[in-house]
């Protein structure tokens, strides 16, 4: 068990970094569907069992300068107080409600995303203003469920003209310090594993610390044309798991 976890957590770790995410559902998967923890317990170990792989990342993503922190910081206005709100209401929101709410909103991203993919859709579609929007929907998925919060804000980074080497390293500056302040809420609603936790961490480490390094040495161009409709199809995959 204890190999696979940190295999699994390489896995993670470096393609989560590569596509600006930071794994949390990814990690919930693997701490309830193999690790058999209670969803408030795997809330708040995907969220301590990402943040130190969201740190290498970003440093890596950092050096190789596609970093834009001023959309990074437009993010955080709303992500950040989103979040604690999210953290605030999350045990008085119906599921269901919640469920059905996120799974469109990731669907419609991942339609758009994959649109702008395939037909170059121009980014002056969307106004300067939605990146707020995206913002606060990441903020509130990482409040209210425990998730990185990833794909809002991949989808609208990419949307608003970033090429995927930009968006994934911008998008994991922003996501360290949503996965503070949720793993802070959290950890007072559900007991951290910690035994499993390090062993995806130690394999998430390596992956994150690799994966940039290796895409720095591509064509943005060529990765973002590879990269971002997988990223879109991710996300209607994620939709599609949610309700069902």
């Amino acid at each position: 068990m204890a190999v696979l976890l940190i295999f699994l957590g390489f896995l993670v770790g470096a393609f989560i970094i590569s596509m600006g995410g930071g794994g949390g559902s990814f990690y919930l998967g693997i701490l309830i569907g193999i690790a058999h923890l209670s969803p408030s317990s795997a809330a708040a170990t995907s969220l301590f069992t990402a943040l130190p792989a969201l740190v290498v990342g970003t440093y890596s993503h950092y050096r190789t300068g596609n970093m834009k922190f001023s959309y990074g910081n437009k993010l955080l206005i709303t992500a950040l107080p989103a979040t604690v709100i999210g953290s605030l209401v999350s045990g008085v929101i119906p599921v269901t409600l919640y469920t059905w709410a996120i799974a469109i909103i990731l669907f419609v991203l991942g339609v758009q995303t994959l649109r702008k993919s395939f037909k170059g859709k121009p980014s002056s579609n969307l106004k300067p203003w939605t990146v707020y929007l995206f913002g606060a929907l990441s903020g509130l998925m990482v409040g209210i469920a425990g998730l990185s919060g990833g794909g809002p804000v991949m989808a609208g980074l990419l949307l608003l003209g970033l090429n995927m080497p930009q968006a994934a390293a911008t998008s994991s500056y922003t996501l360290i310090a949503l996965s503070i302040i949720g793993l802070i809420f959290h950890s007072t609603q559900g007991n951290i594993a910690w035994q499993v936790g390090l062993l995806l961490m130690v394999g998430s480490l390596a992956g994150a610390a690799i994966m940039p390094r290796i895409l720095a040495h591509f064509d943005p161009r060529k990765v973002t044309k590879i990269l971002q409709p997988v990223m879109g199809i991710l996300l209607v995959l994620m939709a599609i798991k949610f309700v069902i």
